[in-house]
């Protein structure tokens, strides 16, 4: 839905399972217009659509792009951004670090996001600009060898990236959408915190991406760089850069620091304890982190210590080191409901979303906000309630946190 700013407010539909375009449109018809009576009843209601390589192959189909774009008219409702992190399954089935797969140094990955923004053109508002979220390039633990090895990875995905870029850049002056890739760090990704994003952006894409638009489209380098600026930005998922102990002030000031652009923000918390030293004070805790220890999605813990840090690929790891006593807090990456701040002995670290959200209101920093917590079916019991009201609340939450 549109704020009062001009930016947008929705949730992601990873939420909801299906594989096929089929299974997820049978889930959206379910599930959005009772999301939409809930929050959004009379003004038109913005999707944040998720499609696997499978559902983005069927909806490119004429076919059921029209009766998609009707059902989309019928409904009062519209797409503006869309998940494209995740290629292939994301439900009832083992994720992990396969969400990373097929990564940026394949032509896979790069024909899966073509797709997608060509779905995305078709279905954007007129004059309103699209986003698509995407890995950070690839996962890291895959390349530790020696750092000639995470040199190589990086020029890799970052040339088969080129491919997308001149695809955006052609598009928008041709007179169609501005659209925009928008990189996601995140804990153990090639890029998972502010800086590495930066050396990235600054030491591979720029060097690589001007001269590369000069070329092609006859730009000066100052209009090339911007071009890159434009169509390249940082999706900033909450949670992933409160797991690296980030605030959000410092992620935004440094981003201004460089003239770049975050095209999403995703609404989203981990979950986070103090641990005591004494191993009787601290069993309790490691016991209730023990409750999200589930078999679907990486749930990478990074541990602070006295002016360190430790980082545990999963929460099994971390649970095998639970009698650590140099570590003093545990965050962990499960992305629990935005609208409650503890569970039990454990907190969330939803006041990040609370200062990220201030400063949003202060001053808009992207036209894209979506809500992504997608855990609802493997959160303990006594979490769940029925889908559309999870996502109500989470929206209703978000609203009162922007005064609206």
């Amino acid at each position: 839905m549109q704020l009062s700013d001009k930016s947008y407010l929705t949730y992601c539909t990873n939420i909801h399972p299906g594989e096929s375009w089929n299974a997820h449109f049978k889930q959206l018809q379910q599930y959005i217009p009772s999301v939409k009576a809930q929050v959004s009843p009379d003004k038109p209601f913005g999707i944040g659509l998720r499609l696997s390589d499978t559902a983005s192959l069927e909806l490119s189909k004429e076919t059921a792009l029209n009766e998609f774009r009707q059902w989309l008219k019928e409904k009062n409702c519209y797409v503006f951004t869309m998940n494209g992190f995740p290629y292939g399954g994301f439900h009832h089935t083992v994720v992990k670090d396969h969400v990373h797969t097929p990564d940026w140094t394949t032509a896979e990955r790069v024909a899966y996001t073509i797709r997608l923004f060509r779905i995305l053109a078709a279905l954007l508002p007129e004059g309103m600009e699209g986003g698509i979220s995407t890995s950070p390039l690839s996962y890291k633990l895959w390349h530790v060898r020696c750092e000639s090895e995470r040199q190589a990875v990086m020029e890799t995905a970052t040339l088969r990236l080129l491919t997308v870029l001149e695809q955006l850049v052609s598009i928008h002056r041709s007179g169609g959408p501005l659209m925009h890739l928008d990189i996601e760090p995140e804990p153990d990704g090639m890029m998972e915190n502010t800086q590495e994003f930066l050396d990235w952006y600054l030491g591979y894409l720029l060097p690589l991406a001007t001269p590369h638009l000069q070329d092609k489209f006859g730009l000066s380098e100052e209009a090339a760089a911007e071009n890159v600026k434009t169509h390249i930005r940082l999706c900033y998922d909450v949670c992933h850069f409160a797991l690296v102990y980030e605030s959000p002030a410092a992620v935004l000031r440094r981003l201004e620091e460089h003239n770049l652009k975050i095209g999403k923000l995703q609404i989203s918390a981990a979950l986070k304890a103090l641990l005591p030293a004494a191993p009787a004070e601290r069993a309790p805790l490691i016991n209730a982190f023990r409750e999200f220890n589930e078999p679907t999605y990486l749930h990478q813990v990074i541990a602070r210590k006295a002016g360190s840090f430790v980082h545990y690929p999963d929460l099994p790891q971390a649970l095998e080191d639970a009698d650590n006593p140099t570590v003093e807090e545990w965050r962990s990456h499960f992305h629990v409901p935005v609208f409650v701040d503890s569970y039990g002995v454990l907190s969330s670290t939803q006041s990040d979303i609370k200062e990220v959200l201030r400063l949003q209101h202060r001053q808009a920093f992207t036209q894209h906000l979506e809500v992504e917590t997608y855990t609802w079916d493997v959160l303990p019991a006594e979490l769940k309630a029925p889908i559309d009201q999870s996502i109500s609340r989470e929206l209703s939450w978000v609203l009162q946190q922007l005064d609206l």
